[in-house]
């Protein structure tokens, strides 16, 4: 059987629960060993203020990747990092010891029950566009950052 050609996608990360810094490198770390995923390049960390949500401030950076996995293979891979770093769901935008996101998967546009890529609110969230703007500026319009300008964020 053939392998499927590589499908390069981006994954945003963030954390504000426990050592959000060490969570990162270690998701990092696990996605770069994750069957079918190859770690590209990651942004450097920026810390930012919670946003529809309360406790520490977060540490959010975005890595880019090739993978062979499919979008909702992918999705599972991530969930499962998450699950290892001590990832619960108790109520929405709950603090987190680790979120992964699929940002972008290829060209695709994918409306499921589980997934949506592109992320829905990734346009309004400058924990996401600055570090995606940092390591592929070529996916992220001038437009859309100053939209999101006013939201605090500091490059680490």
């Amino acid at each position: 059987m053939p392998q499927r050609a590589e499908v390069t996608a981006f994954v945003a990360l963030g954390a504000n629960l426990g050592d959000p810094a060490q969570a990162l490198r270690e998701a990092l770390q696990r996605l770069s060993e994750t069957p079918g995923v190859r770690l590209v390049r990651a942004s450097s960390l920026y810390r930012t203020a919670p946003i529809d949500s309360s406790g520490p401030d977060y540490l959010n950076a975005v890595a880019e990747i090739a993978t062979t996995l499919t979008a909702p293979d992918l999705l599972t891979a991530l969930q499962a990092i998450e699950q290892g770093a001590g990832r619960e769901r108790p109520y929405r935008n709950a603090p987190r010891t680790l979120d992964l996101d699929l940002l972008l998967y290829g060209s695709a546009r994918i409306h499921s029950p589980t997934l949506t890529v592109p992320h829905p609110r990734m346009g309004e969230r400058a924990f996401v566009l600055v570090p995606l703007s940092e390591i592929a500026p070529e996916r992220v319009t001038d437009e859309a950052l100053a939209a999101v300008s006013g939201q605090g964020i500091q490059r680490m």
